[in-house]
């Protein structure tokens, strides 16, 4: 990372002290004079952005206060141009197709090396955008079945969201208050995945769930 004219800026958003910490340590050791900051929730986040430019921003899915995905979306929205490298806990077959479709420059799960960040970081920041070996091939994988695809990635983000929490073990109710949508809202949602799954009731939903290993998390 060594040989950028101008101090690097990174912005990790990510709500465990010690994994912004972690994160950060790898980034200066790579490059002594870049320039980290941490945000520990999404609204921090975006408040961090707006107030100064950024040359990537480093965000972790699960966060206390919003839907990292939806964030994700936003901030490709506000500033289309700002690299999104996402680095989360969730495997790569459930989520990296989905924020690559979101705006995503890359995606990386939190198992990945130290010398794997800093290669995404770089060839992110060099205009490309960064993808592992697996989630290479899961792409591959993907457009060979597009007609035998999972039954769960015919969804669309938000219809995944309520599969998860529905899998989960919560109520329209909770789901509802968890996404700030109203509970009509997400009985639709839940229609639609049932018809498009092809199931009628819940129970055969968290049973898939289990079968396909689908993150029961709100994303």
């Amino acid at each position: 990372m060594a040989g950028r004219s101008r101090i690097m800026r990174i912005l990790i958003a990510d709500d465990h002290a010690v994994v912004r910490k972690g994160i950060k340590q790898i980034l200066t050791e790579a490059n002594q004079d870049a320039f980290v900051a941490e945000a520990g929730n999404l609204g921090e986040a975006h408040d961090l952005i707006r107030e100064q430019p950024w040359d990537i921003i480093i965000l972790d899915l699960a966060m206390p206060d919003g839907n990292g995905l939806e964030s994700l979306k936003q901030i490709k929205q506000e500033y289309p141009n700002l690299p999104v490298l996402v680095m989360s806990i969730y495997p790569e077959d459930q989520y990296a197709l989905r924020t690559i479709r979101a705006g995503a420059s890359g995606y990386l799960t939190k198992e990945s090396a130290p010398e794997e960040l800093v290669q995404a970081i770089q060839r992110i920041l060099a205009g490309g955008e960064y993808i592992s070996v697996a989630v290479e091939q899961e792409l591959v994988n993907f457009a060979r079945r597009e007609d035998d695809q999972p039954l769960h990635h015919t969804l669309s983000d938000r219809e995944f969201q309520v599969l998860c929490l529905i899998a989960s073990g919560k109520e329209l109710k909770e789901i509802a208050s968890d996404l700030s949508l109203s509970v009509k809202t997400i009985s639709t949602y839940r229609a639609r995945l049932l018809e498009k799954m092809k199931m009628r009731t819940n129970a055969e939903l968290i049973r898939y769930a289990i079968q396909n290993k689908v993150v029961m998390n709100d994303i």
